[in-house]
């Protein structure tokens, strides 16, 4: 028998609580029945459109609540939704409409200049929606206007269909469209609610852009009668003042967000005994840094681990497991494989490793993509023998805890050793003056690749680089001791808030080729 859809969820989620708050930005508050009226209207504007079952619709806009409806009414459709990165480019958002073939653009009115130059160069866009009144096109709330409402529906589409046509970061080379289907939409969902330390009454913070991995905890936060509050950017001040004053109780932020707070605001000063759970992921957290936050947050902290290919949802480190004086160790560790999901780690040839030994992070969930969108082989690659390779490798302690090493192609190979710089970001950042690492390898004729690392001191802080170097060699060994430290004002990241080791290596490998890259 065929599962139930996303769409069924969300029809579900919308309509329990119509009496109840389900998005506040700023003074704007909407009610779970405002949200399901103007979603039925925006799904009209929609089909008048021609969006039809299988149609492409994509996002380009800071968070708002017409951010999501918008994307729910796309999938009560039957359609495909792609969410554009409000830092991307006009060349990024116009390879990834034509790429996805997206036909209906719709634009924030901070975003309409952008909305009009892909309109005017994509092979595929033939509408472009506006989220207020602007020059760029047609004001999709205006049209709403001009519909009645009706009740929400779920789609007559099966399970396997594509809804979510979702790109990974490009981190490791041009972004992959991963089909990820109704059916690993709602694995999401039940997976998210049972392993990602979802309060019952959840007043859910979204201040990293709900186009990508911030809108994960949004249905399961709805389908409970919770509150979404979001931000149209991330201010730490800001972040702060709204755990206080709008009593939140669970958040989500990449480790850079925690770093910003860390060094350049006051957390302890502000009241957040309202927060039951702060969620990290979709990059490591040094340990180090992860005991600075524990001693201001208290023990909230609750890791996720997880890819694109597999909606975010492979393993995660519970609040408990969150122990620096009686289980350090775990500090390095994602945790283990959340609900619902099968995690192993495999060799080359595809056999699973002993305890204790490196092998690629490899997933088998309900959650796992389709494959790549227009890419058989790449697809094939990724998903043979019916596993999800990562290309993440780590190591599993008895206990059952996966602890990650690094991404394959960031292996540094050193004079004939393979040198993993996760390891030593860990041991920079154990030191209190630093704020942040990134290590990476560059060509040398005598090593083949030679250990740098590019540091960040916190602020007022002075670092000894020749002292880091020495720590590395006295922990790791003198093969993963950085040839070169240098300090650098910041680490470039990319839209999602990973480091950019991409843009590290781009000066410096100019000359040859780098075929991990």
């Amino acid at each position: 028998m065929a599962g139930p859809t996303y769409g069924n969820v969300i029809v579900e989620a919308l309509t329990r609580y119509p009496q109840r708050e389900a998005f506040v930005l700023g003074d704007r508050r909407m009610t779970y029945a405002q949200a399901a009226d103007l979603t039925s209207r925006i799904q009209q504007v929609l089909v008048q459109h021609g969006v039809r079952p299988g149609a492409g619709v994509a996002v380009l806009s800071p968070n708002a609540p017409e951010v999501f409806l918008v994307q729910a009414a796309t999938f009560l459709t039957g359609a495909r939704y792609s969410g554009l990165h409000p830092m991307g480019s006009v060349d990024d958002h116009t390879f990834l409409c034509d790429d996805a073939e997206i036909e209906v653009l719709v634009v924030h009115p901070k975003f309409a200049e952008t909305g009009a130059a892909v309109a005017a160069r994509s092979a595929s866009v033939r509408h472009v929606l506006t989220l207020g009144s602007t020059e760029a096109g047609p004001d999709l709330l205006a049209l709403c206007d001009k519909v009645s409402a009706q009740g929400l529906r779920a789609p007559a589409v099966g399970e396997e269909t594509v809804a979510w046509l979702q790109y990974t970061g490009g981190t490791t080379g041009r972004p992959k469209g991963a089909m990820l289907s109704h059916r690993a939409l709602v694995q999401e969902a039940q997976t998210l609610t049972i392993s990602w330390g979802l309060p019952e009454n959840p007043r859910y913070l979204a201040s990293s852009p709900i186009t990508h991995a911030a809108v994960l905890p949004l249905v399961p936060t709805l389908a409970r009668g919770g509150t979404v509050v979001l931000h149209q950017g991330f201010d730490p001040e800001e972040w702060l003042r709204t755990i206080a004053t709008e009593r939140i109780n669970y958040a989500f932020v990449v480790p850079t967000m925690l770093y910003t707070m860390l060094d350049k605001s006051d957390p302890a000063a502000t009241d957040c005994s309202s927060l039951e759970t702060l969620v990290y992921g979709a990059a490591p957290m040094s340990p180090g840094r992860l005991s600075e936050a524990q001693e201001v947050f208290g023990p909230v902290l609750m890791q996720v681990y997880g890819q694109t290919e597999c909606v975010g949802m492979t393993t995660s480190l519970r609040k408990d497991e969150h122990d620096p004086v009686r289980r350090p160790d775990l500090l390095t560790s994602c945790g283990r494989p959340a609900a619902g999901v099968t995690v192993e780690l495999l060799d080359d040839d595809g056999s699973p490793v002993p305890d204790g030994t490196v092998g690629e992070i490899c997933v088998r969930s309900r959650a796992v993509m389709n494959g790549y969108w227009k890419r058989p082989e790449e697809s094939a690659e990724a998903l043979r023998e019916n596993w999800l390779h990562t290309g993440d490798m780590a190591k599993r302690d008895d206990g059952g805890f996966f602890h990650i090493v690094d991404r394959k192609k960031d292996m540094i190979v050193t004079g004939g050793f393979n040198v993993f710089p996760k390891e030593i970001e860990d041991v920079l950042t154990s030191v209190p003056t630093v704020s942040a690492a990134a290590v990476i390898g560059l060509p040398d004729d005598k090593w083949g690749e030679q250990v740098t690392a590019f540091v960040v001191a916190k602020p007022g802080a002075t670092v000894d680089t020749a002292a880091l170097t020495q720590l590395v060699r006295d922990r790791k060994g003198p093969h993963q001791a950085p040839k070169k430290v240098e300090l650098v004002p910041e680490l470039p990241t990319t839209a999602v808030g990973k480091i950019d080791k991409k843009a590290l290596r781009a000066a410096h490998w100019t000359a040859q080729d780098r075929l991990v890259h």
